[in-house]
């Protein structure tokens, strides 16, 4: 189960998490801020939080709904953003994750113990390590200058570590400088050193204006169009690939290679490509590697694979838009939040 878990992540101390695998109780957590509906993204993280409630973890999905607030999510209507977490839950249950724990924010912060884990964490530091670790709020540092609420937002992520006594904190690559800051402050404060599990970021659809800046390159809540949500239909997948940026033998920040490798494989034991013969007809791959080495070879067109994509995709989401068509209600209250406001 560890070689599953660790393919396409980054694991900071792999053989801590070895040790901690072979226990019987033993504790995960990952954090998402009620923010918007959902993209392909989360079908990363529900990877890996499948894999480990199957490894016997108790995983914990914190709904960070006072860390959106901070971070300004729908304005900062609280009423929104729980109701956001309500829908998050409900596209976890259409994900199909396993038996998991949903926790809010506000179901802790009213403890005092909390705090002082907050103000342990904030005494031990210093405040240029904050700054940087803004980006952990989809920010850059100098952002933080006009609303200090936002200084403490590194604090709290910590501080949700230590109180909830996990052993491994999941988190795309975005958050890895809050899970560095909490493995050496637990260590100074002699508390359990979280585990860290990072998973890929999938790039926007039009990476090339943004590759060099993760927190510009990645898909995008508020760029619709950067992205493919779990909610699109099969004809919104075929027109956003179609756009899609996929140069001829370059896999670096292509998000068609990236989504093959890091969502699709883990998904389907095959895929079919569908080509009509006087292109050489259909081929079929069992890997990325082999999609992969064809594709640098020029043995198959940015074109076919994007059709091909929009065929695989659409199937894995399906499950997702067939949950909601049964269970609208709290989707159509975020679609009407994020309209509004």
């Amino acid at each position: 189960m560890f070689d599953k878990i660790s393919e396409n992540t980054e694991i900071v101390a792999p053989d801590e998490l070895k040790d901690i695998m072979k226990k019987e109780n033993k504790k995960a957590y990952i954090g998402f801020e009620p923010s918007g509906t959902a993209h392909i993204g989360w079908l990363v993280c529900a990877n890996k939080i499948r894999q480990l409630t199957e490894a016997g973890f108790e995983v914990i999905i914190l709904l960070a709904d006072w860390h959106a607030y901070i971070n300004d999510k729908f304005n900062g209507d609280m009423n929104a953003i729980r109701t956001c977490g309500k829908y998050m839950e409900d596209v976890f249950t259409a994900l199909n994750v396993g038996n998991v724990k949903f926790v809010y924010a506000s179901d802790i912060i009213s403890d005092p113990a909390y705090w002082e884990l907050v103000i342990k964490t904030g005494k031990h530091a210093s405040l240029s390590r904050i700054r940087r670790a803004m980006t952990i709020m989809g920010r850059k540092a100098d952002e933080s200058e006009s609303d200090t609420s936002r200084f403490v937002y590194p604090l709290m992520q910590v501080a949700d570590m230590f109180y909830l006594g996990v052993d491994v904190a999941l988190g795309g690559m975005d958050q890895r400088k809050a899970h560095m800051l909490a493995r050496d402050i637990a260590e100074k404060l002699n508390y359990k050193k979280p585990i860290a599990i990072h998973t890929p970021l999938i790039s926007s659809l039009s990476a090339k204006s943004g590759r060099m800046d993760p927190v510009e390159a990645k898909m995008s809540k508020s760029k619709p169009d950067s992205g493919i949500f779990l909610h699109d239909t099969s004809d919104d997948i075929k027109r956003k690939l179609k756009k899609a940026w996929c140069p001829m033998q370059e896999t670096e920040g292509n998000p068609v290679m990236e989504i093959y490798r890091y969502i699709i494989f883990e998904m389907f034991d095959e895929v079919v490509i569908e080509r009509p013969e006087k292109f050489g007809g259909n081929l079929t791959f069992y890997s990325y590697d082999e999609m992969e080495e064809m594709f640098m070879k020029d043995g198959v067109h940015p074109t076919d694979l994007k059709s091909g994509l929009a065929v695989y995709l659409d199937k894995a989401i399906k499950p997702v838009r067939d949950y909601f068509a049964s269970n609208p209600e709290n989707y159509e209250k975020v679609k009407s939040f994020t309209v509004t406001r």
